[in-house]
């Protein structure tokens, strides 16, 4: 069963290579038309010469030989090919090897209907990215943090978690509340250990709070927990939230954190 498996991956291999050779065209990738074609979109030698690769080793790979490919190698192709994120991933799965860590930084838009379905809900919500910077809310959402207000840099949930005095304020269970929200994001770190944005985020706040930087020296067991829990509202009203996320974006990573009222 295990070969038969194989076979199959190496078939959708190359159905998914010549699919997205067959979508470019040599203008597609800025190189001459050599006049009518006995087949659409590029050569294999095309691809091959673009993505700096050997024919005969580009050959094999779209035939789905059993052959070893290096990351560089699927990355080159990727690009020759002009795959998005999502393609790359799906690329280097066929391929059976790990898809490259994904960028930690990220402020794409996310799509009208993401946005639309937030401005519909009666309770706040944003969407965050691998960083936890918050890159879309809805106004419920603006009203308990002030998003729209914040300078761009500024609206990080772990830097607003640990960074700005005028929050921690409002959240009368911050002892609770950060270690389970530092818990969550040293989770998500381990999808791109060596991002320089990432980095950048820990090193900075390890500087601007003492707590950051004793809770990530000494990592605890803390319960895992992508919102907080515990917050005084504009009216300096007590509120309790429970919270669900959803995926928005898998291959960008980006998701929605929903914030639903409790009555403890």
């Amino acid at each position: 069963m295990a070969g038969r498996s194989l076979d199959r991956t190496r078939s959708e291999l190359t159905d998914f290579l010549v699919h997205h050779r067959h979508k470019l065209t040599p203008a597609d990738v800025g190189l001459p038309s050599s006049g009518r074609r006995r087949t659409p979109g590029l050569r294999r030698e095309e691809v091959a010469t673009l993505a700096g690769v050997g024919l005969t080793w580009y050959t094999w790979f779209e035939q789905g030989r059993d052959i070893n490919v290096s990351e560089s190698f699927l990355l080159r192709v990727s690009k020759a090919l002009k795959l998005d994120d999502a393609e790359c991933c799906h690329l280097f799965l066929l391929a059976h090897r790990r898809p490259p860590p994904m960028e930690a930084y990220q402020w794409q838009a996310i799509p009208p209907l993401i946005q639309a379905l937030m401005d519909d809900m009666p309770r706040p919500a944003y969407v965050i990215n691998l960083r936890w910077d918050v890159i879309a809310w809805n106004a419920t959402a603006d009203d308990l943090f002030g998003f729209s207000s914040r300078e761009a840099g500024e609206r990080n949930m772990i830097r607003l978690a640990f960074a700005d005095p005028a929050l921690r304020q409002r959240l009368p269970d911050w002892q609770q509340d950060a270690p389970r929200l530092l818990a969550q994001f040293r989770c998500d770190l381990a999808a791109a250990p060596r991002d320089p944005a990432m980095q950048e985020l820990i090193e900075s706040l390890a500087k601007l709070s003492p707590d950051f930087r004793r809770w990530w020296e000494q990592p605890n067991h803390e319960t895992y927990r992508y919102g907080i829990g515990h917050l005084l509202d504009a009216d300096d009203m007590p509120r309790t939230f429970d919270h669900e996320t959803l995926i928005v974006d898998e291959h960008r990573h980006l998701r929605m954190v929903v914030y639903f009222a409790t009555s403890a």
